[in-house]
């Protein structure tokens, strides 16, 4: 899989002289307690000029960040809000990501509310320029109450992708067909013309499954999106089409769309 080569060459890659506290800093921002008991933080990374690095689906020439949660206390779950990334296409291949400096808001649910929070992550990424860096950040903070209003942290908050609904789509279909290592996904989206040039990007519930850089057109009033899934053995496989997520990607934002039922 080109996937699995891009992450090979990325984590042998000498980089040259170039180090990974040259390009890269990030820092835990403990951010506030919510109403509900949980509490709002975030991941803040920041890159030197010219160098990036990648979202939850980052395309073909990207690498997905990781995330371990295990050493922290008091911690039930995390979820991440994904600000709008940016397209990049370098050397004829198309990836997704940040770049400068990114804030990724993070809700963290307590394990057992009104108890102190310990947050700590490992998180592994990729940093790409013209040369691409492994890289491994080890952060850690503390939670308190009520904690302090972040303007950094509601900024990320808003500049989230708008829901289907938001941005007027009117009908989403996908009619799926068995190829020889998995199946060809082809979807069709009543969703306005923005007049800009549109990227979509395909998630499934299984991140094992290797999702091919979508080609799309506009047919009318509708957005066709075409895509192949290829699961770790190479074999047609039965997709739960309510777990797939398309996120429709113009220079001035996105849409995500959730759910691809059948014509």
């Amino acid at each position: 899989m080109l996937k699995t080569v891009v992450a090979l060459l990325l984590a042998a890659s000498p980089a040259l002289a170039t180090t990974q506290d040259d390009v890269l800093s990030g820092q835990l921002r403990p951010g506030w307690q919510m109403e509900n008991g949980g509490h709002m933080a975030a991941i803040e990374l920041n890159l030197a000029p010219g160098w990036k690095t990648y979202w939850r689906s980052p395309g073909d020439a990207g690498i997905p960040p990781s995330f371990d949660w295990s050493g922290s206390r008091n911690v039930k779950s995390v979820r991440i809000h994904w600000p709008v990334p940016a397209v990049f296409h370098t050397n004829g291949m198309q990836s997704i990501g940040y770049h400068d400096r990114v804030i990724l808001p993070l809700e963290v649910t307590p394990e057992t509310p009104g108890r102190p929070i310990r947050l700590n992550l490992r998180m592994d990424l990729g940093v790409c320029d013209d040369v691409c860096l492994p890289a491994t950040l080890e952060l850690s903070t503390d939670l308190a109450a009520p904690g302090a209003p972040d303007a950094g942290i509601r900024a990320a908050l808003s500049h989230r992708a708008a829901t289907a609904q938001e941005a007027g789509v009117t009908k989403v279909s996908c009619s799926i067909d068995p190829i020889k290592d998995g199946l060809r996904l082809t979807a069709r989206l009543g969703l306005p013309d923005p007049g800009l040039p549109e990227v979509v990007a395909f998630e499934t519930a299984d991140r094992t499954v290797w999702v091919a850089e979508a080609i799309t057109e506009r047919q009318g009033g509708e957005l066709v999106a075409m895509t192949e899934l290829v699961p770790p053995n190479g074999a047609p496989f039965a997709l739960d089409r309510s777990k797939v997520t398309m996120t429709i990607l113009i220079p001035t934002g996105a849409v995500e769309v959730k759910g691809c039922p059948a014509p």
